[in-house]
């Protein structure tokens, strides 16, 4: 094979014009590793926050390779790795975060952060799924528990994490209420498992709380959109409840005394961090097993609502931070 490839890279934070493609030696596996021929990777906020400077500590060095989901084929196969041979598909987070991301045409990242891809759907597909499915699993399961009969609000429902996080609630077999300002995302939302709909841009917490859960408030609410919402999320929750987020940035000025008033739980989720610290990065793997058994089990399903070319990355993530699309932006290698 080639020792050289393609990669997408940011040689300076900027708007999504700084992406380059440039001709890069192709990375060898370190003892651990594996390398995989990219298939695909998508688009995540946490790709356009790295790229625009706002978030320097989760970069890699610059120039930087971004991009944290992929899917594609073991092409080789570092040291005391058991787990994948060469010719396996996978699908995993390896980098973007901290180290050099997916955006190329071969990846080089810690074995623990892949898993087999699930067999039931494309495998460029697949590469739609790890950010956000680790993130709903996490935020869901181990931050709050979740099981059956819960009462749960998911906000943004039609979004990467939040259409994730409806399927992962019905599969659980909690009582799904999801949030939508427009009547196309909330019949999206029932379409995945949703039990009831509320807009909330007409529907004040008080009442879609009366109305759609007992006992003083939901069980959990679930957040991955931030803003106005973790405010919103400490009224709806029940008393004793648990609020769950992605978005740490929300409560820098935002009182935590409805905490103390309800004695609530509050689980926020960064799911790349074992990349960030090196350290724990089975956990990626593991969970993505579980989470590949639940696809090919028909119980959960990305939803793409465009595919773009590796090459026209940058118009990607336009559109990503344009907003107004539901499910995932995939990204092919063509």
């Amino acid at each position: 094979m080639s020792t050289e490839m393609t990669a997408h890279r940011i040689e300076a934070y900027g708007d999504a014009d700084a992406f380059e493609a440039e001709t890069v030696p192709v990375p060898e596996p370190d003892p651990g590793e594996i390398r995989v021929e990219v298939a695909a990777s998508s688009v995540n906020p946490v790709d356009y926050k790295i790229r625009r400077g706002d978030i320097p500590d989760f970069a890699p060095e610059l120039p930087a390779t971004l991009g944290c989901d992929v899917s594609g084929v073991v092409d080789a196969v570092g040291e005391d790795v058991e787990a994948f041979d060469v010719g396996d598909e996978v699908y995993g987070m390896p980098g973007g975060a901290g180290r050099q991301g997916t955006l190329a045409d071969y990846v080089v990242g810690h074995a623990g952060t892949f898993a087999h891809a699930p067999s039931s759907i494309p495998l460029a597909d697949a590469a739609a799924l790890p950010v956000v499915a680790l993130t709903a699993w996490e935020m869901l399961t181990d931050k709050a528990d979740a099981g059956l009969g819960d009462e749960v609000l998911v906000y943004g429902a039609s979004g990467g994490v939040g259409h994730v996080g409806v399927q992962l609630a019905d599969w659980l077999g909690c009582e799904v209420t999801a949030t939508g300002s427009t009547a196309a995302k909330r019949d999206f939302a029932a379409t995945l498992g949703a039990d009831a709909t509320v807009d909330y841009t007409t529907t004040d917490v008080e009442s879609y709380t009366a109305e759609h859960a007992s006992g003083g408030g939901f069980d959990v609410v679930f957040d991955p959109v931030g803003d106005d919402h973790l405010a919103t999320a400490f009224e709806a929750v029940r008393p004793y409840g648990a609020v769950v987020t992605t978005e740490s940035s929300a409560a820098e000025s935002l009182s935590l005394a409805p905490m103390h008033a309800k004695s609530l739980e509050l689980g926020v989720v960064l799911v790349i961090l074992p990349v960030l610290l090196g350290d724990g990065q089975e956990r990626i793997g593991e969970e993505l097993a579980d989470i590949a058994a639940l696809v090919d089990d028909g119980a959960l399903a990305p939803h793409i609502h465009e595919r773009f070319a590796f090459d026209d990355v940058a118009e990607a993530h336009r559109r990503a931070e344009a907003g107004d699309f539901r499910g995932k932006l995939l990204l092919v290698n063509e």
